[in-house]
């Protein structure tokens, strides 16, 4: 290692060691083993612009193992990002740019939040995909005596050894090297140490053998401080089009203090005396505290002249494209800015009662079917469900090794994987990503969609088979808490439309928040509302609306979401024939209905009216709308196997039983 290589390395560990120490809080073990690895990638051979984070074209880097944090702040400080030196002082405090765990949206140059073992090296997997169907779909090089080139970037990833064992990794690992990612490259911290100690209490698969089962490309370098060979794994990597690759370095956590290779410093400070100890095996200033030598900072940042140029090529390359391809280029420009033509939604279809009844669903696949032409960088699929959640788009080709520019996605049976891949892809910028499969499991895909809230990435989640209204599968298929548990996400809208109609409105809300939104829909036909009497297209967007209001003096409010809509309808038929008026609200999405104004909210819930809710799923929740005086219709149990329509007369979904129960509140 040359001299100037080995003292930025040492600068980037000194900086995360005193990091870890001054907060007395962190990791320090894993940057100071990974650094010579950090530094390859973004000295040698990423290609990004500091001074633009955002840059379209720019290579995209996933520190997976995000508690090494201090590793990537350390390296966007010193290639010139805006992170000042006082960021790092300021590590793991109220208010700084560098938080425990690395956070999108909260450090330049951070592209998704990590920290959760497995989810970045799934996020990078979404990077990858999102990359080579954008090129598929903008780029033009064949046949033309330019290069039309405006989508041509890397996604680099360090991972460790415990991201290595989260099950997400094998899902993702599975479905990347079977698409052939060839420009997803992987760095792997191999330092055989995890929390408890050594690796050998649990982990001793062979991973090179594991991942090129995988269809990976495999590399090995035994010697983790050995820089040449880093670079010339990484130049092999580069050179493998047709499959991802895995570079397995051998290192040592906590490299050079007197705790090397010791679990001690995985999660906690060195001290001071053990810093200085490294600080003078590494042969920098041993009492200097965020030392950066002046001849680092100018080594580093010249990542951002090189970054500068890099991305004034591409704006030349985009200036030429803008004349050849002129569409092309309009259509390229509002995808990267997330912006929706004017006429994006003309084709959404309006159903008619008269048209039959409509599972949501199948009205779900319809919408997609309907918008696809219009959003030509939505892309989506299933995890091996596309036929029963009805989000294949027809006409379309998959998204293959052969065929970049496919739309539909099959993730296979790897929901959570899949999870994580849609969230990069939204980050990614440029498309429009979704991911879909049954209600009930989305318990697989927890820690995604609480990520994909966590950074708002505008990811949309297609829930289906909702209710006990999937039958004969029984308990283990059928959703109880899922809707309410989902509602506990915060910044999650969670949709359950009560026909076709609330549903092509929940995909307009989904489309133009750019927001996450999961969509909680039936296999079962229901009623259609009928949109020239009802406030049903309108009222859907507000959240919750009056459907039907009573005749006659206000004396109750049934509220009710998804295929319960129907039920209250029937039941407020049944109660004003007896006199008593009632009012029904449909109330699709909570979260929605709570951003209206409170003089809305009021109108549609006047405080002093008795309200009982009415939804196919856990009680809990439901008394933020009815009042400590109100009642709830749920189901606060598992489900049973038997015909849909049987199950939920047995469990007291009838108009007899809410009937019973709306006379019982008001008699109280």
């Amino acid at each position: 290692m040359e001299r100037i290589d080995e003292l930025c390395v040492n600068t980037i560990r000194g900086l995360a060691m005193d990091a870890v120490q001054k907060a007395n809080s962190g990791h320090p073990g894993m940057p100071m083993g990974a650094a010579p690895m950090g530094y390859a990638v973004f000295d040698r051979f990423m290609r990004h612009n500091p001074l633009n984070p955002d840059w379209p074209d720019r290579d995209r880097f996933v520190l997976s193992a995000g508690h090494g944090s201090t590793l990537l702040y350390a390296l966007l400080h010193l290639t010139g990002y805006d992170l000042p030196i006082e960021e790092l002082e300021n590590f793991r405090q109220w208010g700084s740019m560098t938080p425990g765990h690395p956070e999108f949206g909260h450090t330049p140059g951070v592209e998704t939040t990590t920290g959760p073992l497995g989810q970045g090296f799934a996020n990078g997997v979404g990077f990858a995909i999102a990359e080579a169907f954008l090129a598929s779909h903008f780029n033009r090089p064949e046949g033309s005596d330019e290069d039309f080139r405006l989508v041509d970037h890397y996604t680099w990833g360090i991972c460790s050894d415990g991201d290595l064992m989260e099950g997400i990794s094998h899902e993702a690992a599975s479905l990347a090297g079977h698409l052939g990612l060839g420009k997803l490259i992987y760095l792997y911290d191999d330092n055989h140490i995890s929390i408890e100690g050594d690796t050998e209490l649990a982990f001793s698969e062979d991973v090179p053998k594991r991942f090129e089962s995988y269809n990976w490309h495999v590399e090995v370098v035994e010697d983790g401080n050995d820089l040449a060979a880093i670079a010339e794994a990484i130049e092999a990597a580069k050179q493998e089009s047709s499959r991802p690759s895995i570079i397995c370095v051998r290192t040592h956590i906590g490299y050079g203090s007197p705790l090397q290779d010791d679990s001690e410093s995985h999660g906690a400070p060195l001290g001071e005396d053990n810093i200085r100890a490294t600080k003078e095996f590494y042969g920098m200033p041993a009492d200097e505290h965020f030392y950066v030598p002046d001849e680092v900072r100018a080594h580093m940042e010249g990542a951002i002249e090189r970054g500068r140029k890099a991305e004034a090529d591409w704006e030349q390359r985009l200036a030429r494209y803008r004349e050849r391809f002129p569409e092309q280029a309009e259509l390229f420009d509002r995808a990267i800015a997330g912006k929706l033509s004017d006429d994006w939604d003309a084709d959404l279809p309006v159903f008619k009662p008269e048209d039959g009844a409509v599972a949501t669903r199948n009205a779900s696949g319809k919408v997609i079917n309907a918008i696809k032409d219009r959003l030509p960088t939505l892309i989506g699929g299933s995890a091996d469900l596309a036929p029963s959640t009805k989000t294949l788009m027809s006409g379309e080709d998959d998204f293959c090794l052969a065929d970049r520019g496919g739309r539909n996605l099959h993730f296979g049976v790897r929901e959570l994987a899949m999870g994580a891949i849609v969230n990069a892809m939204a980050l990614h910028g440029g498309v429009i990503a979704y991911g879909a499969t049954f209600l009930v499991f989305s318990d697989y895909m927890r820690p995604a969609l609480r990520l994909s809230a966590i950074m708002n990435a505008d990811a949309h989640w297609v829930f289906t088979h909702d209710s006990i209204g999937v039958g004969e599968d029984g308990p283990t298929h059928q959703p109880i808490e899922h809707v309410m548990s989902l509602r506990a996400i915060p910044n999650l809208a969670v949709i359950r439309p009560a026909d076709a109609n609330e549903t092509a409105m929940a995909w307009k809300l989904a489309i133009e928040r750019q927001s996450p939104m999961a969509f909680s829909l039936t296999r079962q036909n229901l009623p259609t509302l009928d949109p020239e009497k009802t406030d049903v297209l309108a009222g859907t967007l507000r959240g919750a609306y009056v459907l039907a209001d009573a005749e006659g003096d206000l004396r109750l409010i049934l509220l009710a979401t998804g295929s319960e809509v129907a039920l209250a309808m029937d039941a407020r038929e049944a109660l004003q024939a007896q006199g008593i008026g009632v009012r029904v609200v449909s109330m699709p999405c909570m979260e929605i209905f709570e951003e209206q104004p409170a003089e809305y909210i009021a109108e549609v819930l006047p405080a002093d009216v008795p309200k009982m809710s009415i939804e196919a799923g856990i009680t809990l929740g439901w008394e933020r709308w009815t009042g400590c005086k109100g009642n709830a219709i749920g189901l606060d149990r598992f489900g049973a196997s038997a015909p849909g329509d049987e199950v939920f007369e047995k469990f007291g979904f009838t108009v007899e039983n809410v009937v019973a129960k709306a006379m019982a509140l008001l008699s109280d």
